[in-house]
């Protein structure tokens, strides 16, 4: 259904309502309304990655795995899974009366914030550091969510409007100051996309306050949003953020002013209970009965457009059955291959089995399900650990021994242990016994999080360095120390500083939160089924740079993410290895029907066919306004065959060429310069490589 017919719709039932039941469906436990024939709805529902928190669903890697896949493509076919998963549970709830949380059509997600420094917890939700990314991604997931038909398929959310990206710990209280060129140029791109060309049917306003105004009752935010971008659709409050106002903000005395000054800004629904204050707030004069009106038939004309109302649609036949369908997996699997990046690689990888008798799998995250999973997440009917995916695939021709070897963090395993390290001996002796080592080590939810979300030992779900606890350092050097060839496959989502151990291991994966069967596609990977591929969607910094960056309350972009950091990271963002050799020879760039074409040509040289993702970048030479560094400007993912050369042609939008001055505003200025290659045009990039870019003519 049109929105225009929907809104009509809405308008004509809110009419009907008394105003005691429109402010009643402000609430995200929006209650039925007998006479006018409305059930109860509940508007809280996830799919970060996969229907989450409603039992059983497609598990898709993190999404900071999405955003290092470098396909939208394939990230829009996922929102398409998530939502025939998310129709097919929900119209098996609402046969069976079930309209609890959970269990409707209006997601939450995805998180389009921008990863900006990596000790935050929940950086792992997001798509990572770079605008052009995060908004190509989710604009792609926010297509697939909601369809493309009449009917909305399901409803996405852009969150948390705006510039939020930790501390967790200070969230409720926090004022993120921000420049003017920093919020254009960073923080709010990504949602300008996702309203105005992804069409992107709510926006969730952030915890904090922005330039000293809450993010849910922000005049300048709003102003962006409704006025500047056209959004037409509902805006949602974080769930009890509006509680902060007095609680945490201060910039109201009770919770009856906090909820005047939230629905009088626009937003429409509330995640909490603020809105229950609302029928006083109008009978003393706060608030006015149109404007919880309004909100009300922005709030129906949505469930108009999902068709949950009245007739129905074509989606209410959607089986129960297509929830886990092998189509759904692959899908999901793909994602998996896609996902992961090879960061370092001696020529150990692929593993040679036919050379390898004995293969040790060591580590805390080696058979973890918790470690597959990630944040906000659903639940699977079956789980494949990377421990599990190299058993099953080395079945009857290498022998697979097993040691945990120690805890995620703790400096035991056993209370009853009289030492720390209690597991240490066994990894030990099991490296000792075997040909090769696979070495799975990293975080999971309780370490790197949401504030509040699990326990934690570190403190409200932050990272204080980029080092692994110490009792995975411990375990990394005694096991290397054993010198056997050993691959390190990382499972976490953000940038680990393996310190000399990533010095001195053959190889290293990064496998993020892969997904509930993604250790099948790692074991895949590393056995040289398939290629990785994957591409950093944040850089590696090393952990010392800590000290050089701004302090983690410092919403400035200076000295942050690629295209401002001025030292040499770790692993640069764009950066990603093949078992291929792909490289660019050539570029250049024509104008076709008014667009820019940059015709791209790129050789594998390696033995291996495999995928790759050409990445442009563009500086502005002379401006006084351009970032630090060359910035990503388009990117394209390519299946490059072995000892071949190929051409590639490449769409550049040119409002890429644009640089943002201290205003806000988008101008020209400078010498627009192109390079072409499959990472980043720098010296690190330059040296992991062996590869320079090419500069497009």
């Amino acid at each position: 259904m049109k929105r225009e017919e929907a809104r009509k719709m809405a308008e004509a039932l809110v009419a009907q309502m008394t105003i005691e039941e429109a402010a009643g469906q402000l609430s995200y436990q929006a209650p039925a309304i007998p006479r006018l024939g409305i059930p109860a709805y509940n508007w809280w529902n996830e799919a970060l990655h996969g229907v989450a928190r409603a039992g059983m669903a497609t598990m898709f890697p993190q999404a900071i795995g999405l955003g290092a896949a470098f396909d939208p493509k394939l990230v829009e076919e996922l929102g398409d899974v998530a939502a025939t998963e998310g129709r097919a549970k929900y119209n098996a709830a609402f046969r069976h009366g079930d309209h609890d949380i959970y269990k409707g059509l209006t997601f939450w997600s995805p998180n389009i914030n921008i990863f900006r420094d990596p000790r935050w917890g929940r950086g792992q939700e997001t798509f990572g550091e770079d605008p052009l990314l995060t908004a190509e991604t989710g604009c792609a997931y926010v297509r697939g969510l909601q369809g493309k038909g009449d009917t909305m398929k399901a409803a996405a959310c852009a969150k948390h409007f705006a510039v939020h990206s930790g501390p967790e710990s200070l969230r409720h209280e926090f004022n993120a100051e921000a420049s003017e060129k920093d919020l254009a140029e960073t923080y709010l791109p990504a949602f300008e996309a996702l309203v105005k060309e992804a069409k992107v049917e709510s926006v969730m306003g952030a915890y904090n306050r922005t330039n000293g105004e809450p993010c849910c009752a922000s005049s300048y935010l709003m102003g962006k949003l409704r006025n500047e971008w056209g959004f037409e659709g509902h805006f949602v409050s974080d769930c009890w953020a509006i509680r902060d106002f007095h609680e945490g903000h201060h910039v109201t005395e009770n919770a009856i002013q906090s909820a005047a000054m939230a629905v009088n800004a626009g937003c429409d629904l509330n995640c909490g209970c603020s809105y229950c204050n609302l029928m006083i707030a109008i009978n003393i004069g706060l608030v006015k009965e149109e404007t919880v009106r309004e909100s009300a038939v922005k709030l129906f004309t949505t469930r108009y457009m999902l068709d949950i109302l009245g007739e129905g649609s074509e989606y209410d036949q959607i089986p129960y059955s297509v929830v886990e369908c092998d189509a759904h997996q692959a899908k999901a699997d793909e994602a998996t291959r896609k996902a992961c990046v090879l960061l370092k690689n001696d020529g150990l990888l692929p593993l040679n089995t036919d050379q390898i008798k004995t293969l040790g799998v060591i580590g805390p995250n080696a058979d973890s399900r918790r470690a597959l999973m990630g944040n906000y997440h659903g639940s699977a009917s079956r789980y494949i650990t990377v421990q599990e995916g190299l058993q099953d695939a080395l079945q009857g021709k290498v022998r697979v021994l097993c040691a945990e070897g120690c805890h995620l963090y703790n400096d035991k395993m056993s209370n009853l242990a009289q030492e720390n390290d209690d597991r240490m001996s066994e990894a030990i002796e099991v490296a000792e016994n075997s040909d090769a080592v696979v070495l799975v080590v990293g975080l999971d939810e309780t370490i790197e999080g949401e504030q509040g979300d699990t326990g934690n030992p570190y403190g409200s779900d932050d990272k204080l360095s980029l080092l692994l606890p110490p009792s995975q350092q411990r375990l990394l050097d005694n096991v290397l120390k054993v010198g056997k060839p050993t691959v390190i496959v990382l499972l976490a989502g953000s940038a680990i500083d393996l310190a000399e151990a990533g010095q001195k291991a053959n190889a290293i994966l990064m496998g993020w939160y892969p997904g509930a069967r993604g250790g099948k596609v790692i074991a895949d990977l590393l056995l040289g089924k398939a290629s990785p591929s994957g591409k950093l969607p944040v850089t590696f910094y090393y952990n010392d740079q800590l000290q050089e960056m701004p302090a983690f309350t410092d919403y400035s972009m200076r000295g942050r993410t690629y295209r401002y950091f001025a030292g040499k990271p770790l692993y640069p963002f764009g950066y990603g290895l093949t078992y291929g050799d792909v490289h660019v020879t050539a570029a250049r760039a024509v104008k076709q029907d008014g667009k820019l074409l940059v015709d791209v040509t790129v050789r594998n040289d390696g033995t291996v066919d495999t995928e790759d993702v050409v990445q442009l970048y563009c500086q502005n030479e002379g401006s006084e306004n351009a970032p630090l560094n060359p910035r990503l400007c388009a990117f394209q993912r390519v299946l490059f065959p072995a000892q071949r050369e190929i051409r590639v042609t490449i769409p550049v939008d040119e409002k890429r060429f644009l640089v943002v001055n201290d205003q806000g505003q988008r101008v020209e200025e400078g010498t627009v310069v192109l390079y072409a290659n499959v990472g980043q045009p720098d010296e690190r990039t330059r040296e992991l490589t062996g590869h320079e870019a090419v500069r497009v003519q």
